[in-house]
């Protein structure tokens, strides 16, 4: 954990005037008790003081004195790092709507778990966090553009068609475009035209005069974050590797969620019959070249604990974070007690 610093750290040097108050105040206790011995005998003060009285006159001088250190830290502008719900955060839900999503070793299908566990995701991210949703299988398309009405995202949802095919990558570069959509990523191209395919690769899904801009470190955009469901291996469309590093390069982070049995299984699908593999190793590069986790879902209840996971993950975030206000309160709350509680044992404020 990074210890705590100061935007103005010489203002620190002020924290030298406490042992001089606690001098002072000394010192005026000691003349105070040279002049009731003028007055008075020992025994008597003593008597009159009492054992109670004898702490409590204490304990407002020292809440101030402690009011004042936390001032003076304040003022030197404390920074730590705190973790808070991001304020301007969005959300891609990506998911797989292909054929082998109607198989039932998730219960009751693979389909329908995920929209289960989608649903229950939605209901636990805050209201202002914006969501949107990419359904792919042969190609990939926006089925509903980042909103916080979450009628709207649970309607996209719950309207998904099953189709042929598998474009992991064609679902990823969607998402990205629907993120960034002034960064140039010409999906069309990647996914259905000729350029693509002998694009370098950084250029896979970009433009050929693309506008600049500077990649990021992988994993520090903290206000974007693609969640990937998908039961199956690539089949088709642009390679999904190519289409992290974009997602690397732009700091998004991609969460890649496995569904359905590792050894694959035969699925008949409209008159067809294929062998859906669940490839693990592509998901699981995917996620940690964008510094996301790759779970593995093997049935219904899995899948929707995995999704109540990525909602705390989400939600949430680490930055720096002044914290002079926090000093500041506390300092207030200090100096309030020390004057309510000399005004309730003395009658008097300080």
């Amino acid at each position: 954990m990074k210890p705590m610093s100061f935007i103005w750290p010489d203002l620190l040097w002020l924290l030298a005037v406490l042992p001089l108050l606690v001098a002072v105040y000394l010192w005026v206790l000691r003349r105070k008790k040279r002049l009731a011995l003028r007055y008075a005998s020992l025994t008597i003060v003593k008597e009159a003081i009492g054992k109670g009285s004898r702490w409590r006159r204490h304990v407002p001088p020292l809440l101030f004195l402690c009011a004042i250190a936390l001032m003076l830290l304040a003022a030197a502008r404390p920074v730590a790092v705190v973790t808070l719900p991001s304020q301007e955060q969005t959300v891609i839900l990506t998911m797989d709507v292909s054929g082998s999503m109607r198989a039932k070793d998730v219960e009751p299908s693979r389909l329908v778990a995920s929209q289960n566990a989608a649903r229950a995701f939605i209901a636990e991210l805050p209201r202002h966090t914006k969501i949107g949703v990419v359904s792919f299988a042969g190609t990939a398309a926006l089925v509903q553009a980042p909103t916080v009405n979450r009628e709207d995202v649970l309607a996209a949802i719950d309207r998904f068609q099953l189709q042929r095919g598998t474009a992991t990558g064609s679902g990823l570069l969607v998402s990205l475009a629907t993120l960034f959509p002034d960064h140039g990523i010409d999906v069309s191209t990647a996914i259905y035209g000729r350029d693509a395919w002998r694009a370098g690769p950084l250029e896979l899904g970009q433009k050929k005069e693309k506008p600049e801009f500077k990649p990021v470190a992988p994993g520090s955009n903290n206000n974007m974050v693609i969640i990937m469901l998908t039961d199956g291996q690539r089949t088709t469309g642009p390679d999904p590797i190519e289409a992290a590093k974009l997602a690397a390069e732009r700091g998004v982070r991609v969460y890649t969620v496995g569904i359905g049995t590792r050894e694959g299984e035969v699925i008949g699908f409209e008159g067809w019959s294929f062998h859906a593999r669940l490839d693990e190793d592509t998901l699981k590069q995917i996620a940690n070249m964008t510094l996301g986790e790759y779970f593995y879902a093997g049935n219904a209840a899995e899948l929707k604990k995995i999704y109540q996971t990525l909602s705390s993950r989400v939600v949430f975030q680490s930055k720096e974070t002044e914290v002079s206000a926090l000093f500041a309160g506390v300092a207030a709350v200090f100096a309030l007690a020390a004057g309510l509680l000399s005004l309730l044992w003395f009658n008097r404020v300080l």
